[in-house]
């Protein structure tokens, strides 16, 4: 038993204690990497979207060499271990088609940038600012406060409605107006009073026309113009 105690267990002990030690220090040197990463990105002035991007891919990428560091260091051989990775990667590759569909949209939203971090937007059925764009889910916290992840294919395969990409935005108000109130003096006085309100734009000048007639009388339509942040 001694023997059998000195000869496995005592080495086996120490590979144990030795990868323990190998995984704190190896994941405290990956944080202080991704932090000097995320400094030198924020240095050259790189968009804020790309730099949450790397940030993770970089992460994920050390993290799983120092498990395969981790592994030679226990004895285990590694190209054994790299032949068993690639035929999981492509059973979990078939078992989470749909999570790897997320995750190649998200490269697409980093590169053709439709949006980015934030932006005002509605991307897969959700409407608010865009905070960080993620390797299979982008979150928008919404006006309401609320924070909402949806899948970077969701966004990606629908309809993308940025806010914060033009200048500004027109606003769609109506005003109905009696049937006695002549429509060309009420245009002329709700284009003056626009005019005083404040964050509306003087140009594009503001639009206010007939939109149609009902039974009240005649309602208008009035279109006024500003920033995006004053909307």
């Amino acid at each position: 038993v001694t023997q059998f105690i000195n000869t496995y267990i005592v080495p086996l002990g120490w590979k144990l204690i030795g990868a323990i030690i190998v995984w704190i220090v190896g994941g405290w040197v990956i944080s202080l990497l991704v932090k000097a990463l995320d400094k030198a990105m924020q240095r050259r002035h790189i968009d804020a979207t790309l730099v949450k991007y790397a940030e993770g891919a970089a992460s994920v990428a050390l993290r799983i060499l120092l498990v395969i560091v981790i592994f030679s260091m226990l004895g285990i051989e590694t190209t054994s271990f790299a032949a068993l990775l690639a035929a999981a990667g492509i059973a979990i590759g078939a078992a989470w088609a749909g999570l790897l569909a997320h995750f190649a949209a998200g490269v697409f939203l980093v590169f053709l940038r439709p949006c980015k971090v934030g932006d005002a937007v509605t991307v897969g059925g959700g409407s608010g600012t865009v905070i960080e764009l993620g390797l299979f889910s982008t979150e928008i916290n919404t006006s309401d406060n609320i924070r909402v992840y949806v899948g970077n294919n969701a966004i990606f395969s629908g309809n993308i409605q940025n806010y914060s990409t033009n200048p500004y935005r027109r606003v769609d108000l109506t005003a109905q107006l009696a049937h006695e109130t002549v429509p060309a003096d009420a245009i002329q006085r709700i284009q003056e009073k626009l005019g005083k309100i404040p964050n509306v734009l003087a140009d594009p000048k503001p639009v206010v026309e007939i939109l149609n007639f009902n039974e009240y009388g005649t309602l208008l339509a009035v279109r006024p113009f500003c920033a995006n942040d004053h909307y």
